[in-house]
């Protein structure tokens, strides 16, 4: 039996409001986003994204907003998890429905609202993709800064902190920068007034989304933007502490050492994790694993997925059509749109409900022991054995004679087991 060194429960810096007070002021940040996600939920509006020019108006009209406030708390709602699309109708989100009792939801979904600043404020036109996206990734360490001097910082000092992490990541990238240069260039290689421009499209971004607010020539975190950071340092304390620390690793590395974890300490490493990874990049970091070969890892990113959250959706969404991915997409979106995870399997097809068992039988057979093998075909939404090898012949998993070779030679029954190597040698050869 393995023993983990508990940590004492970390207490938030001296000065941070309670979560009640938190909880107070994520709910003024989001109250146009509230207001326009009932008025969606209702049913008087269609959900396209962005919002219909005819909708767009008769949600200024009817909650005596301006267009430009509409759009605005439109996005806002969405990347809260307020309100999810289906199509074209747009339905309440769980947080929503638990906003005015639940703190903590209203948390969670300011969080995810923090997430995607970048996504909330539109970069700057002419910018290349590339620096826009170095500029996120070094906003962490100017957070960091922030909150660790636990008052105003001068611009200029936060516009060498950005100008030295891109440098890195220039540097991480072996990009050196040669020949003559019309401009100032930065530690990083390229125009200061670029790194300026950057870092001012920034802090508004992030001042849109209430984590900090702007003065004369500096920048001071907010009580909620205080917070929400020193909850990433703390994961990311946290993970780097743990035996199972992860923190550094590629996605595929940090899934499998989080393999043999219980749920509980699992959803701790990936939030460790994700903390420490603009959430866009994660994301998609997820993804590429969860197309690769190994079943386990596809259905561990799932997982991960589901601790991004609301950031997650449109993604999650997106990847619904490529077969391999559209059960445990249709199962991450069932889940987050509020369905209990004991009911959220009636969201698939009779064939997608055959795949996943296939995947995930796959899964077992690669990392896990053969008895556990045998008692997943308690799991197969077929009533009869005939009846699962039937559809598992029929549903084209790449992984289909493997898994079929392996559950036959696990099953102590013989007589089910030979119908079963009988089953993986039609499938084998294409005979019936």
């Amino acid at each position: 039996m393995t023993t983990r060194r508990t940590r004492p429960a970390p207490r938030p810096p001296e000065g941070t409001p309670p979560p009640a007070e938190l909880a107070r002021q994520a709910r003024a940040v989001l109250a146009d986003a509230v207001r326009i996600a009932h008025w969606a939920a209702d049913g008087t509006s269609t959900g396209s994204a962005p919002l219909a020019a005819q909708a767009l108006e008769r949600a200024a009209a009817a909650l005596e907003l301006s267009p430009a406030q509409v759009r605005a708390g439109w996005d806002r709602a969405r990347l809260a998890g307020l309100i999810e699309l289906h199509g074209d109708t747009a339905r309440p989100g769980w947080r929503l429905r638990a906003w005015d009792r639940d703190d903590s939801a209203v948390l969670r979904g300011w969080v995810a609202l923090f997430d995607a600043w970048s996504l909330v404020h539109a970069s700057p036109d002419g910018i290349e993709a590339t620096a826009v996206a170095e500029a996120v990734e070094a906003v962490p360490q100017v957070l960091s800064l922030l909150q660790l001097s636990a008052g105003a910082v001068t611009v200029p000092a936060l516009l060498d902190l950005l100008g030295q992490r891109v440098a890195e990541l220039h540097e991480e990238r072996c990009e050196v920068p040669y020949g003559p240069q019309e401009q100032p260039v930065s530690a990083g290689g390229r125009s200061a007034d670029l790194n300026a421009l950057l870092l001012d499209w920034a802090l508004e971004g992030l001042a849109s989304v209430g984590a900090l607010t702007l003065g004369a020539g500096h920048a001071t975190l907010t009580p909620l933007g205080n917070w929400a950071v020193w909850v990433k340092l703390e994961q990311i304390c946290v993970a780097a502490q743990s035996p199972a620390g992860n923190i550094e690793q590629p996605a595929a590395d940090m899934l499998l050492g989080c393999a043999r974890l219980t749920p509980g300490p699992a959803r701790a490493e990936y939030r460790a994790w994700l903390a420490a990874r603009p959430v866009g990049s994660a994301v998609a970091e997820l993804l590429a694993v969860a197309r690769g070969e190994d079943a386990l890892l596809r259905g561990l990113a799932f997982e991960a997925l589901r601790v991004v959250g609301a950031p997650a959706e449109p993604v999650v969404r997106s990847v619904v059509t490529e077969a391999p991915l559209r059960p445990y997409a249709l199962l991450w979106l069932a889940e987050y749109e509020g369905t209990d995870p004991d009911d959220a399997q009636d969201v698939l097809s009779r064939e997608e409900a055959t795949w996943l068992w296939v995947d995930t039988a796959a899964a077992v057979a690669d990392h896990g022991e053969t008895g556990l093998l045998v008692r997943h075909l308690d799991s197969a939404v077929q009533g009869t054995v005939p009846a699962l090898l039937d559809e598992v012949r029929a549903v084209g998993h790449p992984r289909t004679v493997q898994v079929l070779v392996a559950l036959a030679a696990a099953h102590p029954d013989p007589a089910l087991a030979k119908a079963v190597r009988r089953a993986a040698f039609q499938v084998h050869t294409g005979g019936s």
